[in-house]
């Protein structure tokens, strides 16, 4: 147990400050007389979201390797896990997802001169952590390392804590019912109406804190359904044959657009989940619903799951062996790159331009038809010019806040004009690589008027020169196939490329 003197609400307003947009609201006011002590849970209740499962994935983002030890630590209890994990991490607290209408109840209490405990089944380690990052907790009750603190053992530690006086307890979960039982009063942060029933037969309400509710917007941003336009890639090795394309290779460039898709939302969850204290931190990453709280991380694991056995499913009913083994592999190439090679120096913008090519590769396993070595080489420099890009504008973010390096990532502020130069040049390469490939007599052959390809290269080159001078000028989403996505005059320009190639056939 430790002990913490409230002086100060600094970073408790901070906190509050960045928080209260999304707060939820607060039914009822604390107008009852105050009791002496207030007792705030942490999981579900001071955040939206649990100190274990926060502390875990810290822990499989730092040492993948270590997590293969939770179930032998569990054998020794919960609170013997809880005490590993904790020593081998370290969870940012001012990173984690406060509830604003909590914090406000908080406020009131040490108006009214309520002594505020953290009482939590939380490990004592991250729990004092938090405590010491908000300031306005007079002492900290929490799990030790032998006994986990929930339930009955939390209710006996309040009572020899509070000595026999009255106290209020602020939580949201059923395990929580034991709690209320022994207390005079209660808080319930909970939109659940059989626990409002519950807690309201067991002890008198004196508030209740709506939470946000996960929408179906909500989900559909979590999965990216949008980067799913990325996965157009798989029907590009049928773009040099548009005229000679059969219903069935159409419907399996389909599938595999369907099956990529589904196994790429799941990568796209499970990144989230590894990124979610660098998220917290971004002005507009913060609001997605994992690392806002509004879906919990238990839930995204197994959304992350259903999608990755759905999309595999799909693949294993619909598509060639060969297909199977590209998707196969663009799974491990990106869980990778999730877990280890995107906090690597240029490994990373190397690794992300794979990833766009594995597309066009597997379109092609999908369809059996061969993408040329050019087109290959087109999408790795295209790509890379791309993904250097998204970390040009990311350094920019970071020279706005005024940070020197960007959380999660290799790169420094300093490193600009590095980026940019080696982002043009990689451009460049690909349109050069574009104009060698319509210069090969091999490859003009398969057109009927090969020479309209030749305006392929001016606007796709403008194209380019132009992303990049919106991302020296600030003007750049991170995400330029986001950007591609909803800017007219790139989906202008890619209209014409489509009609070029089909004109030329």
């Amino acid at each position: 147990m430790v002990r913490y003197a409230a002086k100060s609400w600094t970073v408790a307003q901070a906190t509050w400050s960045l928080t209260a947009p999304l707060a939820p609201k607060v039914f009822d006011s604390m107008s009852a007389a105050p009791f002496p002590h207030l007792y705030v849970d942490l999981d579900g209740t001071l955040i939206a979201t649990d100190m274990l499962h926060e502390s875990s994935l810290v822990l499989l983002r730092g040492s993948p390797i270590t997590v293969l030890q939770f179930p032998a630590w569990l054998l020794h209890g919960k609170a013997f896990l809880k005490r590993q994990i904790a020593q081998r991490v370290n969870v940012d607290p001012a990173a984690l997802p406060y509830r604003a209408g909590v914090l406000e109840i908080i406020r009131q209490a040490r108006e009214q001169h309520q002594r505020v405990v953290l009482a939590t089944a939380t490990d004592e380690l991250l729990a004092s952590s938090v405590a010491k990052h908000l300031g306005v907790f007079d002492h900290v009750i929490a799990s030790d390392g032998t006994h986990n603190l929930s339930g009955q053992r939390k209710l006996d530690a309040i009572r020899a804590d509070a000595a026999g006086q009255p106290f209020c307890y602020v939580g949201n979960d059923h395990v929580d019912v034991t709690v209320w039982e022994g207390a005079q009063s209660a808080v319930v942060v909970s939109n659940s109406h059989s626990l409002r029933r519950r807690v309201r037969g067991c002890t008198h309400v004196v508030a209740e804190v709506d939470v946000p509710k996960p929408s179906l917007r909500d989900l559909l941003y979590g999965i990216r359904l949008h980067q799913w336009l990325k996965n157009l890639l798989v029907f590009v090795p049928l773009l040099p044959i548009m005229n000679e394309v059969t219903a069935s290779m159409a419907l399996a460039a389909f599938w595999m657009f369907l099956a990529f898709g589904l196994c790429a939302s799941a990568i796209y969850v499970f990144n989230d989940l590894l990124d979610l204290e660098s998220d917290r931190q971004h002005h507009r990453k913060k609001r997605r619903p994992f690392a806002s709280g509004v879906i919990p991380i238990p839930n995204a694991f197994v959304l992350s799951l259903g999608l990755l056995f759905a999309g595999i499913a799909l693949a294993v009913a619909t598509l060639p062996l060969v297909a199977l083994g590209v998707l196969l592999g663009y799974v491990v190439l990106t869980s990778l790159y999730s877990i280890w090679l995107k906090r690597r120096m240029l490994v990373d913008v190397f690794a992300l331009a794979a990833l766009y090519t594995v597309r066009i590769l597997a379109g092609g396993a999908a369809t059996q038809v061969e993408p040329s070595f050019w087109l290959l080489g087109f999408s790795m420099f295209m790509f890379l010019s791309l993904a250097l890009a998204k970390r040009y504008v990311e350094i920019g973010e970071l020279r706005a806040n005024g940070r020197t390096e960007i959380r999660g990532r290799a790169y420094a502020a300093t490193d600009d004009m590095f980026v940019l130069a080696a982002g043009l040049a990689a451009g460049q390469l690909s349109i050069l690589t574009l104009s060698l490939y319509l210069n090969d007599p091999a490859g003009a052959q398969r057109y009927a008027h090969p020479y309209v390809l030749w305006l392929l290269c001016p606007m796709l080159l403008y194209w380019l020169v132009r992303v990049w001078l919106k991302a020296h000028r600030g003007e750049l989403h991170d995400d330029p196939v986001v950007f591609a996505a909803t800017d007219r005059i790139s989906q202008l320009i890619i209209i014409i490329c489509v009609a070029l190639v089909y004109m030329a056939l």
